[in-house]
């Protein structure tokens, strides 16, 4: 596990199931993230967590406060070649929202992609309304590369989508407190790669 100043990141479990159908069925939450709203059920989201996990190794991790489960964060579609990986992040608890969880997740997440996985380049995209995420990707040290206009639907209306990125070079940290894991050992994190839908 990865522990950071507020949060700590771990491996996503099958008991995390239950509270991630919560936040994946919560409108809200899907369109902070700049998502259609879309129910799933448990049944598909068993099936797609067995599937993840006997497919590929996982790169998403559950983020906890003093042990609740309060969201996710992810890399994605990593190039070894070219050393980058998109970024995700969903904090579900919206209790949770703005308390400065998702800004130290993101921190843990991103020495985990420098330092452990050897990733020269961080890349992100959200939708230009979500002011809160996107400044919290500044503080962190990602800087606008770009935008795609009108490219998002969302609410009834059209929203840039803002591309960020981050270099290693750029990265100031700090390390966490504690990148072990529980058997004492420097970690090598698992977690799931795509969202259920």
């Amino acid at each position: 596990m990865f522990v950071g100043e507020k949060v700590t990141l771990r491996g996503v479990t099958r008991d995390d199931l239950p509270v991630l159908l919560s936040y994946y069925n919560d409108p809200e939450v899907d369109l902070a993230a700049g998502e259609l709203p879309s129910p799933t059920s448990m049944e598909r989201l068993e099936k797609w967590y067995e599937r993840l996990i006997e497919q590929q190794p996982m790169r998403r991790f559950a983020i906890d406060v003093d042990g609740k489960f309060v969201g996710t964060c992810l890399l994605q579609d990593i190039d070894e070649t070219a050393g980058h990986a998109e970024l995700g992040i969903t904090i579900g608890d919206k209790d949770s929202w703005g308390r400065g969880y998702g800004r130290d997740a993101i921190r843990l997440l991103l020495d985990y992609a420098f330092r452990l996985a050897n990733l020269r380049r961080v890349w992100l995209r959200t939708h230009a309304d979500n002011e809160r995420a996107i400044r919290a990707y500044r503080a962190v040290g990602f800087v606008e590369e770009g935008r795609l206009r009108e490219h998002q639907w969302l609410a009834g209306r059209y929203v840039d989508t803002v591309i960020m990125g981050i270099l290693r070079t750029e990265f100031g940290g700090p390390a966490p407190r504690s990148m072990t894991h529980q058997s004492g050992n420097p970690a090598r994190a698992t977690g799931l790669q795509e969202r259920a839908r």
